[in-house]
């Protein structure tokens, strides 16, 4: 595999590119406005939101946060082998990572339905409408980054994935932990 390294020392080429970066800080922004209108909403009615926090089952948050963060370290052990040019360690570790994105997806559908079946959908109330719309939110941008992964996984069989391309994809996958990681305690502990 022929990989060619770029400046890590210029500003001007993040890894995984400065239009990477652009939308990572506009999604940030625009979880962070999610988040500070919950907290917002949250001080204005807190018992609501308090007890309808009690109606979450924590553990589902938790397990899934293991996750993310599991998936993020395997992204990261993959751009490791990528940059030391060990093919078959990159594609076993960004299998993982995807393995660990589906699990998620399953955690989550799993809470989801438990929701659904109890009457807590988005109009239960004000707090379920934020913890609906935040958490799909993100579980759109987990489904959007497994595909982004799944291309650049048969670029990476067809040898056409590029290290700007490997390093956009996972700058993306680490966007998401990260966003969780902002959701996850204003959902499932404050309040």
């Amino acid at each position: 595999m022929n990989i060619q390294q770029t400046d890590a020392e210029n500003i001007y080429f993040p890894p995984g590119g400065i239009l990477m970066w652009i939308i990572i800080f506009l999604e940030l922004i625009t979880f962070g406005m999610g988040i500070v209108a919950m907290v917002y909403c949250g001080k204005q009615e807190p018992n609501l939101f308090h007890e309808s926090r009690l109606l979450l089952n924590p553990v589902y948050g938790v397990i899934n946060t293991i996750i993310l963060l599991t998936s993020g370290f395997c992204m990261a052990i993959s751009v490791l082998y990528l940059k030391t040019g060990n093919k078959q360690k990159l594609k076993k570790f960004l299998l993982i990572t995807m393995l660990f994105g589906m699990l998620f997806l399953i955690v989550k559908t799993i809470e989801y339905k438990a929701k659904i079946d109890i009457g807590q959908s988005i109009n239960y109330n004000l707090f379920f409408t934020f913890y609906w719309l935040l958490t799909l939110f993100h579980v759109i941008h987990i489904i959007v980054g497994l595909v982004i992964l799944g291309s650049t996984y048969f670029g990476l069989v067809k040898e056409k994935t590029s290290i700007e391309d490997f390093e956009s994809s996972a700058t993306f996958w680490h966007m998401c932990d990260l966003i969780w990681l902002l959701i996850f305690p204003v959902i499932y502990l404050f309040f």
